[in-house]
């Protein structure tokens, strides 16, 4: 055994000297060579992530990682986002199926940005105790991909609360403080009331910012994602270089914010006078109107019929809410076309944003996702407009993306989930967090389609009363999985709901009663009691056989969607 081992060592030594000799690089480039790494090129594992050897055979051992994050954009709103349908869906990957895990802003952003479900980083909803003031941000991608050897930097909105709440990690203000981890912070702050700063993170026309801890506050009458998309570019001069880098830009648009405007929906009542608080987003002068003659109604209400004809499956808290008057519609198209515009606005600073990546060179070596902390209702199961609602257009986000090795225009159904997202940008640049991921890394569907085998858990607040319920904690009111074919939620006030996707993709009756059910029904609830409070591996579960699907089986569920929603709710 030692004659075996001294040979081999002096073999390789032979082969490093000849390769010296010649000029053979036995190295990976400099600045791209994990450190810390036990191979030359090795790219460790991510927790929950996928092997080498399932990655893009073109794909960068460290590939610069480029996301950019939307406010409340549904899935279906990419059709007002012409430059990102050219330059990245048509060259990268749609994803099909990306979700959020807990459709609401502060939470969903935590999660990505520690790969962990919200009962695990504690985020919970918006409001104190469970806002930002709660959210320890000393530990999150940045912090690991900086141990990677990655330069990072921040742009745009970041948790809501950051600027009038207290930080968690360092006990004071929050509005000079910079999380751990970011070369680079150019964070949009809500307002303080101190210092004399003017504007807020929801005022698309006065937005300060903190820039690397100092409050730039000079963009009073400049357009919030104008300014965004400045920045952005400004920070990829910084950060890019002979070192790869992760990138992370935050639009508020779509999301509703000031200044009021003329044509904003007011004093519209519902079927029992109840006066509808609609909320929409400011635009430019110059992109107003863009869409009035293609969203012809809200792209949650059907071509024919009612939103929905019963509602009695349906939880307490909206059984009850009347069908949208005429002009009630005609108010939240109104809000569907203001979102429209300022999905535009931002979409042309994304195409700002890739041709940058390209005139740098840097367009070869990277990976960019577009995607949306969470989706949003337009009129779907008689909500007017919100999110938190388990069901699916608050559930499903866009995800388009792009990289070396995947540039194919093509589709996949795989789900992807928040949590899954933050461990896909770990397992591409082979970091690690210091705990368990709850999701699961999707390096291997950029490859191909594996099937729907783990669930998809989801959580809420907001959808009913905190009353004592079993398998409930902290403010939680709603708590699901999403599987392919089926949708379960159990709230904590009212019925669980039940849904058969393939029969009733747009979940319009519950059939949690009936006894065909019973099966599934029983494996989604052992499903649910072992993801509710999850955490890491628990999370990333095998489904049982009956509720998984292959590849080639969720691809004809996923496209069957599609064309379903088309015919029942799309623009001719």
């Amino acid at each position: 055994m030692g004659i075996r081992t001294t040979l081999s060592t002096l073999l390789l030594a032979i082969v490093l000297a000849i390769a010296l000799v010649v000029g053979v690089h036995v190295l990976v480039p400099e600045g791209r060579a994990p450190a810390g790494s036990t191979a030359e090129g090795a790219v460790p594992a991510a927790p929950g992530g996928a092997r080498p050897d399932r990655r893009p055979a073109a794909l960068p051992a460290r590939p610069n990682v480029v996301v950019v994050m939307a406010d409340d954009m549904r899935h279906d709103d990419l059709r007002f986002a012409p430059t990102l349908r050219r330059l990245v869906a048509r060259d990268g990957l749609t994803f099909r199926n990306a979700f959020s895990n807990y459709p609401l802003c502060c939470p969903a952003r935590a999660s990505f940005l520690t790969g962990r479900l919200a009962h695990n980083h504690r985020v919970l909803s918006h409001e104190r105790p469970w806002g930002y003031g709660s959210f320890d941000d000393s530990r999150t991608l940045a912090t690991a991909l900086r141990r990677q050897g990655y330069r990072t930097g921040f742009v745009g909105k970041y948790l809501n609360g950051y600027g009038v709440m207290d930080s968690r990690v360092s006990g004071g203000p929050s509005y000079r403080y910079v999380p751990r981890g970011w070369d680079e912070w150019h964070a949009a702050i809500e307002n303080p009331g101190r210092d004399g700063i003017h504007g807020g993170t929801y005022d698309y026309f006065d937005t300060p910012y903190n820039r690397n801890g100092r409050i730039d506050n000079r963009y009073r009458g400049r357009y919030q994602t104008d300014v965004i998309g400045d920045l952005s570019l400004d920070t990829l001069r910084r950060v890019s270089g002979r070192a790869p880098f992760f990138l992370n830009v935050n639009y508020v648009a779509p999301h509703h914010g000031a200044p009021a405007e003329p044509d904003d929906p007011r004093g519209v009542r519902d079927r029992d006078g109840r006066l509808l608080g609609l909320v929409t987003p400011a635009r430019p002068g110059w992109v107003k109107g863009r869409f009035d003659r293609l969203v012809t109604r809200s792209p949650g209400r059907p071509r024919s019929g009612p939103a929905e004809r019963d509602m009695s499956d349906k939880p307490p808290a909206i059984r009850s809410r009347p069908e949208p008057t005429a002009r009630e519609w005609a108010a939240i198209r109104e809000v569907a076309r203001q979102r429209a515009e300022s999905i535009h606005v931002m979409d042309r600073q994304v195409g700002r944003l890739v041709r940058a990546l390209k005139q740098r060179g840097e367009w070869s070596d990277t990976v960019l996702a577009f995607t949306s902390d969470n989706g949003y209702l337009l009129g779907e199961h008689r909500l007017r407009q919100g999110k938190v609602w388990p069901h699916d257009p608050s559930l499903r986000v866009p995800l388009v993306v792009t990289g070396p090795g995947f540039r194919s225009g093509g589709s996949r159904y795989d789900p992807v989930s928040t949590v899954d997202l933050a461990a896909t940008v770990l397992d591409l640049a082979g970091a690690r967090m210091p705990w368990a991921l709850d999701g699961t890394s999707r390096v291997p569907s950029l490859e191909r389609d594996r099937g729907w085998t783990q669930p998809v858990p989801t959580e809420a607040v907001r959808t009913s009363r905190l009353r004592p319920k079993q398998g409930f904690s902290g403010p939680r009111t709603t708590i699901g999985v999403r599987t392919s074919r089926y949708a379960y939620f159990r709230h904590r006030v009212g019925a669980d709901e039940l849904y058969d996707l393939a029969r009733d993709p747009f979940q319009l009756r519950s059939v949690t009663g009936d006894p065909r059910y019973a099966d599934e029904r029983r494996a989604l609830r052992r499903v649910w009691d072992a993801t509710r409070n999850c955490r890491g591996g628990a999370c990333r579960a095998e489904l049982p056989a009956l509720l998984r699907a292959t590849a080639a089986g969720n691809r004809t569920r996923g496209t069957s969607y599609q064309r379903r929603l088309q015919r029942v709710y799309g623009y001719r």
